[in-house]
């Protein structure tokens, strides 16, 4: 296992910037998910620590090797890429042998570590089939193998799970957390899903136009978000936006309270849905009056979509306990506490 770190990296194409001074550290064993939109630049950074990309500037490090300049053969990183890019005319076992043999691993030495790798991923017996004899969950199987027989020292994976569907997707994230966790290796994982990067991550990085706005554990990024972009990219969120005045955030004649607010400056408020509670709730706690304007039936869950203060749009997680749905027009006091307003930067 080895650490990666990266100092000061930039990268420009076509005078337009991608990443901007990206100083960030991946820790030995870890598990790490860059998220972002498209464009932010989460694929550009993986494929800097691969070595597929030289930076403008900056420095990365694995363990006490500066590879800034060391080409992608030398630097012992396994990739899995969205597309598994498999050989087709191959078969399972020449295809994850591939990377052992441009190592000079070869006979009873590169079987053995084939074999040990299938078994890890739940393949024996898959190895004289080809890629086109596999389902999607597979052949994503045998291009884990294939990153991991080497040994590396870092694991690299580009959203390899974004082409399957969603039930075997999540059985994925289960089965790709369960292996980094046996082998130990480090792990940068490039998403853009959401429940992805909180379910695998050990941290999570957010990123937005070359930036990293954001770096923590996933419950610590989602629960105190940052910025607003933090607040609405991981997971959803209601922004109420005013002055502080006596303590407290007048919206259309509600007054809704933080801790730490400062007296006298513009802030915006942010609410995460499953905070709010529907009723008028304890004395003390945030409220505000709003009206129904659909219900999203989930099975398990609700969502409903309302119009509040000034005519706001407000969004509230709901549990489905009791199988009673808020009909359209209905009109209903929201209440959470003022531990769950966060003050985050607009």
């Amino acid at each position: 296992m080895s650490d990666v770190n990266l100092t000061g990296i930039a990268k420009s194409y076509g005078g337009s910037p991608v990443l901007t001074d990206i100083s960030v550290s991946f820790p030995s064993g870890s598990f790490t998910s860059l998220l972002g939109p498209s464009g932010s630049g989460k694929t550009t950074l993986l494929r800097i620590i691969a070595g597929f990309i030289t930076p403008e500037a900056g420095a990365v490090t694995i363990g006490a090797e500066d590879v800034t300049r060391v080409p992608v053969w030398a630097r012992n990183i396994g990739m899995v890429f969205q597309s598994y890019a498999l050989f087709p005319h191959m078969t399972v076992r020449d295809n994850v042998a591939f990377g052992l043999g441009r190592r000079g691993v070869k006979g009873a030495e590169a079987k053995r570590r084939v074999d040990e790798a299938l078994e890890m991923v739940r393949l024996p017996g898959f190895a004289d089939r080809l890629p086109k004899q596999l389902s999607g969950g597979q052949q994503q199987r045998v291009a884990m193998a294939r990153a991991i027989v080497t040994e590396p020292k870092v694991l690299l994976l580009d959203e390899p799970l974004s082409a399957l569907d969603r039930r075997l997707r999540q059985e994925m994230q289960v089965e790709l957390l369960s292996l980094q966790r046996e082998i130990g290796v480090t792990t940068i994982f490039v998403t853009h899903d959401q429940e992805e990067a909180l379910t695998l991550s050990d941290q999570v990085a957010i990123l937005d136009r070359g930036r990293i706005v954001q770096m923590g554990a996933p419950a610590a990024i989602y629960e105190r978000p940052a910025t607003r972009f933090a607040a609405e990219f991981l997971g959803d969120a209601n922004f109420f936006t005013g002055r502080v005045e006596s303590g407290a955030v007048a919206v259309a004649g509600s007054r809704i309270t933080a801790p730490d607010l400062p007296e006298g400056r513009e802030v915006t408020l942010a609410v995460r849905p499953e905070k709010i509670s529907l009723g008028a709730g304890e004395n003390g706690g945030n409220r505000v009056q709003a009206r129904v304007l659909n219900a999203i039936y989930a099975g398990a869950n609700l969502t409903y979509l309302m119009e509040g203060p000034g005519g706001m749009g407000l969004k509230v997680f709901a549990q489905n306990a009791d199988g009673v749905i808020l009909p359209k027009g209905a009109e209903v006091t929201l209440h959470w506490s003022p531990d769950h307003t966060i003050l985050v930067e607009d």
